[in-house]
């Protein structure tokens, strides 16, 4: 996709093109696509985003072929700065969900949110209408893949609605690897996946202090409010991350020469 706003260079990390860019590069770039209506598919990466593009080659190509892929983690950073990548930036979906919604209520931007449980996409939806006056929103819930008729009624819906943005929370690597399935269906010009937004602005899943989210340990915070479901996530993906990040390096040190 081309727009007035240029995208720098992806890194390659682990097999994930991850773009150097800072938030306001982003919102910049999201805010002409939207305005001329091009279709773009919009990824985040992290560190369990690389774990999991090692064995699952679906969602490695899913990632391949997003218009772009922001880094979501500072480990993801501490990685691609070992391997001579620096990205300038680490941002989540919470960070700059106010600022992307401020600037499709101005627009007059339609957003589609789905994903979550029955009814947090409603009550997500709800607060950002208090927020950003004058947004156009509609949800759907994100289980709607048990049948095949499911989810021709939510391709349906997000027809009937025909919004400029949507927004995908059905958690990593199923979000990715549907809206690659579903990009020529999707009735909306710009996709992007969200993992548990909808969550955090329903005030479902607490999010964690700023002192510590804004300084790398989102991680930790996730692990304190969720350790049984995502232990393994961090207390063994983060070890396997560096040492793919090591023989990542090795082997581009040997390529060299």
């Amino acid at each position: 996709m081309r727009t007035s706003t240029t995208l720098p260079t992806a890194a390659m990390i682990g097999g994930v093109p991850v773009h150097p860019l800072r938030l306001a590069t982003l919102l910049d770039w999201l805010a002409q696509a939207l305005a001329t209506r091009q279709r773009a598919f919009v990824a985040y990466a992290n560190v369990h985003a690389i774990n999991l593009a090692q064995h699952d080659a679906a969602f490695r190509q899913a990632l391949n072929r997003a218009e772009v892929v922001f880094c979501d983690g500072q480990g993801l950073r501490l990685g691609a700065a070992l391997l001579g990548h620096p990205l300038p930036e680490r941002f989540t979906p919470p960070d700059w969900i106010d600022g992307l919604a401020a600037r499709c209520a101005s627009g007059g931007h339609r957003v589609f949110l789905l994903g979550g449980r029955p009814g947090v996409a409603d009550l997500a939806a709800q607060r950002l209408r208090q927020r950003h006056p004058g947004l156009q929103v509609a949800v759907h819930h994100g289980y709607f893949l048990a049948t095949p008729a499911d989810e021709v009624a939510v391709l349906a819906a997000i027809e009937a609605f025909q919004p400029d943005l949507l927004l995908v929370g059905l958690g990593m690597p199923l979000q990715e690897c549907w809206v690659a399935a579903q990009h020529d269906r999707i009735a909306a010009p710009v996709v992007m996946t969200v993992g548990a937004l909808f969550d955090y602005l329903a005030g479902a899943v607490a999010r964690g202090p700023r002192w510590l989210t804004d300084n790398g340990f989102e991680w930790l915070c996730r692990l304190w409010y969720e350790p049984r479901r995502l232990w393994r996530r961090y207390l063994l993906g983060n070890p396997r991350f560096g040492w793919l990040m090591l023989r990542q390096w090795l082997s581009e040190r040997l390529r060299a020469g």
